[in-house]
């Protein structure tokens, strides 16, 4: 399964309108935390992909949807629920705290 490219194009679509909750990881390829962030979120993808979508933001592909979150570092990991941010953690975090991130918002 792992994790889906989401763009400024396809964001509504993909995160807003889903009828999942989401995790979008906004992250940059000139991060290193990012770079420390996503095998743990592929992880997290395989096991709990029925219940969650993970999916990344590239930060300088997409400035629209960066800009309307206020994403102002790097890796932001936000739960969406419903077309709303609901849950939000700036920062490289342990596994076991993103998945409780996540179960907090289910």
């Amino acid at each position: 399964m792992g994790a889906k490219v989401v763009t400024d194009d396809t964001f509504v679509s993909d995160v807003l309108q889903s009828d999942t909750p989401v995790l979008v990881d906004f992250w940059a390829e000139w991060c290193q935390p990012c770079r420390k962030v996503s095998p743990v979120l592929e992880e997290i993808a395989n096991e709990m992909g029925d219940r969650v979508r993970i999916v990344k933001v590239n930060i300088d592909e997409n400035p629209e949807t960066t800009r309307a979150y206020r994403v102002m570092s790097v890796p932001t990991l936000t739960v969406f629920k419903g077309g709303q941010p609901v849950q939000s953690v700036a920062g490289a975090k342990p596994k076991g705290e993103l998945v409780r991130l996540i179960e907090s918002a289910l």
